[in-house]
């Protein structure tokens, strides 16, 4: 929470906030930006996650065919 002041002195303290957030976020990884891709293929060949995968996929398949219309589920059951 920000101490009462001016409003010069409130602007001052959130700038110097924000200088210190910016240099500290260039100085984790310079030259790298940070991306959910660089993730891409960190569990590859990683049985638990293919567990983990399976699982939701699992979840997944049951959520499409609770979210099925009534007339699509007696086209399917009567094919």
């Amino acid at each position: 929470m920000m101490a009462q002041g001016t409003l010069e002195e409130r602007v001052a303290a959130l700038e110097r906030q924000v200088s210190a957030l910016l240099t500290n976020d260039k100085e984790q990884e310079p030259g790298r930006t940070r991306d959910w891709r660089r993730t891409r293929g960190a569990f590859t060949g990683d049985d638990l996650m293919k567990e983990v995968f399976e699982e939701g996929r699992k979840i997944r398949d049951a959520e499409r065919k609770r979210a099925q219309p009534r007339s699509e589920k007696k086209r399917q059951a009567k094919s």
